[in-house]
């Protein structure tokens, strides 16, 4: 059966959430420190780079000049003669250490180390030049090597030149540095997460009033709390005390608007009820009897006027009704109203339930919706109320189920019935606005009023739906 909705409203895709403060922070850290720690992780690479470079020619001079220089010499002839005994990391084959001596007259020297290897790289250099270079690539691989010209100079005999070169494979150099690398990147992760996880800590514990105000504030909104703590950090007392006097001055406004509702309405009908009288004691019938309808008619507009204007609707700052009380209260008036047709009235409402807005929204809304189920029954009458909560809402959603065991309403009918000023049925005594108040209550508070036929009484069934906030 079609439930006829208040407003019509187009579907549209929902915003997506802006992150929170926290993730925010934690992003924005983690980004920071991840720039930090990778360009600390670079400068000490290529810092230890530098130094593991300074160390490898120190020790490639050291070797030069001490396992290489000082074991060799020359003869009268001023021939070069080979180091009589390097040391033993020079004769082992694939050491990844290598020596190589050049002289006058095309004499090269080898190292044992150095056999089957190509040098033709090594230039001869000048007496007591020095070169460190690398890495050099060559048919072994890429090398570091280190080279000094010297002269052999002996009393009586000719000075000989000669070029001494020690060098070493790059993978020896790149396996220390791959090492220290691997370690600075895992000591720098393990330093990178416990930053971020005291991070974390601190901004839990920096943002626990903003926690705090929040939790609060849905406190107020469900209406179990009146005001906002005043125990708060110097940054936020200004924001609460704001928060504070809003929410008094929303209950004062809204004291206010009732109280000068009430006065108007008083105002109103005591001169309706005068003219009612004057005009019931005239002798002229067809005058007075024109007068009363139109005073009968104002009296039902200021009659439904001032209950939709008394509507409060949505609040976010809501005190919650409890609804089982209030409901019996209704019930025993109207049982005494009906008390001819012994009607039996059933209540199903969930423990607990509330209603978050105006105690006059709440009995206005049960109250028309009871009697008019109460006018139309035969013995039976059933209330239902039952919570919906939804995940991440403060409070849960409401539904509000009057059902009857009467003739219930035809399907053609209810858009009718629903219309102010209308009633089902001409000769049963009221004025047709009960239902339209209904309405203009459900629309306040953002719900949905429909109508359709009881599934256990075979009644009416009227069901207002109130969304979660």
């Amino acid at each position: 059966m079609p439930s006829p909705a208040p407003t019509a409203t187009t579907s549209e895709p929902a915003a997506r959430r802006p992150l929170s403060l926290a993730a925010r922070s934690a992003i924005t850290t983690g980004f920071v420190l991840a720039a930090f720690l990778g360009l600390v992780g670079v400068v000490m690479s290529v810092t230890k780079q530098q130094s593991a470079l300074n160390n490898l020619q120190g020790q490639l001079r050291d070797a030069a000049i001490t396992d290489i220089i000082t074991h060799t010499d020359a003869n009268r002839d001023g021939r070069l003669l080979p180091p009589d005994s390097p040391p033993q990391k020079f004769s082992q084959p694939g050491s990844g250490l290598y020596a190589v001596i050049l002289g006058p007259d095309g004499y090269h020297w080898e190292s044992t180390s150095a056999i089957g290897h190509d040098f033709r790289f090594l230039k001869p250099l000048p007496t007591g030049e020095q070169v460190f270079t690398g890495p050099v690539e060559t048919r072994m691989g890429r090398l570091y090597y280190y080279a000094i010209g010297v002269a052999f100079d002996f009393p009586g005999r000719k000075s000989t030149p000669a070029t001494i070169m020690v060098a070493q494979t790059e993978q020896q150099l790149e396996g220390e540095n791959a090492v220290y690398r691997r370690t600075l990147a895992l000591w720098l992760s393990v330093l990178g997460v416990m930053l971020i996880v005291l991070q974390l800590l601190l901004l839990r514990w920096s943002l626990t009033p903003l926690r705090k105000v929040a939790s609060e504030m849905s406190q107020v909104e469900r209406g179990d709390s009146d005001h906002l703590d005043s125990q708060y950090p110097l940054e936020l007392t200004g924001l609460t005390e704001r928060i504070n006097a809003f929410i008094d001055s929303e209950r004062e406004q809204r004291t206010r608007y009732r109280h000068t509702l009430a006065d108007l309405a008083h105002s109103l009908k005591t001169p309706l009820a005068v003219i009612r009288s004057q005009l019931e004691s005239a002798s002229d019938e067809p005058t007075r009897r024109g007068v009363l309808d139109q005073v009968r008619r104002m009296d039902e507009l200021v009659a439904y006027q001032l209950a939709r204007a008394a509507t409060s609707g949505r609040q976010t700052f809501a005190i919650a009704v409890p609804i089982a009380s209030h409901a019996e209260d209704l019930v025993q008036s109207l049982e005494k109203v009906y008390a001819a047709k012994n009607v039996l009235c059933e209540f199903d409402i969930a423990d607990g339930a509330s209603f978050h807005g105006e105690l006059n929204d709440l009995l206005e809304l049960m109250g028309n919706l009871l009697e008019n189920a109460f006018k139309w029954t035969r013995h039976h009458v059933l209330l239902v109320v039952q919570k919906q909560p939804q995940p991440g809402r403060g409070r849960p959603g409401l539904l509000i189920s009057v059902e009857d065991d009467g003739p219930g309403i035809a399907a053609d009918k209810i858009e009718k019935v629903l219309q102010r000023g209308v009633r089902g049925d001409e000769r049963v005594q009221g004025h047709g606005i009960g239902l339209s108040i209904v309405q203009d209550i459900v629309r306040a508070y953002r719900g949905e009023l429909t109508v359709d036929r009881s599934p256990d009484l075979g009644g009416a069934r009227f069901s207002v739906k109130l969304p979660p906030e």
